[in-house]
């Protein structure tokens, strides 16, 4: 910023402090300019939901929704496949099925954010969640250790190795401080000992090989362009209220009332909490 208004203006900078410029440039930013809602040519929301972030509560919130604001909700995509990282094909092929899908449809899947603009097709709405990464993987860590997760695993794969008594009870102060490879988060490594999600920024940066290494750099400024271009939202569960409250102001069509829904959804489970302990 110093160096454009040094050469390109030809006023010396050196004395106005950074705090001035932000300032002055969240001045001119406004709500109507922050929305990408209006750049998207498809009513067609594209909800590549993070690992541990809350996207889950979020999903189910909109599948209760889905009645009220006439819309679908399609929680499994063309590709049959876990990897996140996805070959041009792949892309390809799930891009152009975004684009088939019927006005009124949210697509919620595991996924890398997708570029739309480089098969020449129509760009949907983009939405995601963001959480600490520290709390992130706090809940994978003891995610991948419950009893619901580990029978959901073990009914897919049945022949997959049962870890030990000792892995489930380990905590994670002891597993970091232990050294254990599963608790260790390296810069610039690419393929962890055991597969955690960590690379938070992955989903917003998307599937190139310089997305792939941890804390990188080049790998951040990918995603905070592409959220800054791309997405119409992008909140965070640790701040519910805020995030359905853009949620239903950026993108009506499909969030109109959410805010009221999720209440009386939380009343619904609270009351159910009161009745069984009781």
């Amino acid at each position: 910023m110093l160096l454009t208004c040094r050469n390109h203006l030809g006023i010396l900078c050196e004395n106005l402090r950074p705090s001035h410029l932000y300032k002055s440039q969240l001045a001119s930013l406004s709500s109507e300019k922050l929305n990408n809602t209006r750049h998207s040519k498809l009513e067609v929301i594209f909800f590549n939901r993070g690992a541990k972030v809350g996207s889950e509560a979020l999903m189910e919130l909109t599948q209760t929704m889905a009645p009220f604001n006439n819309m679908t909700v399609v929680t499994q995509g063309p590709l049959a496949i876990n990897s996140r990282t996805r070959s041009p094909k792949e892309q390809m092929i799930q891009a152009l099925w975004v684009t088939e899908l019927e006005p009124g449809t949210i697509y919620i899947e595991h996924c890398n954010w997708l570029d739309f603009h480089r098969y020449q097709l129509l760009r949907p709405i983009y939405i995601n969640l963001v959480r600490d990464p520290v709390e992130r993987m706090i809940s994978w860590y003891y995610y991948v250790r419950s009893g619901y997760r580990n029978a959901i695993h073990h009914r897919r794969f049945p022949n997959a190795t049962i870890m030990s008594e000792k892995w489930f009870k380990k905590s994670y102060n002891d597993c970091v401080r232990s050294g254990d490879p599963e608790c260790q988060y390296v810069p610039g490594s690419i393929k962890e000992s055991v597969g955690n999600y960590k690379r938070q920024t992955l989903f917003f940066c998307g599937h190139n090989r310089e997305c792939l290494p941890f804390d990188s750099q080049r790998a951040i400024q990918l995603a905070k362009l592409h959220v800054e271009r791309d997405y119409a939202v992008v909140g965070t569960w640790e701040e519910t209220n805020i995030t359905l409250t853009v949620l239903e102001a950026y993108i009506p069509r499909f969030f109109k009332g959410v805010r009221n829904i999720f209440e009386c959804r939380l009343h619904d489970e609270l009351f159910e909490i009161v009745l069984r302990t009781t």
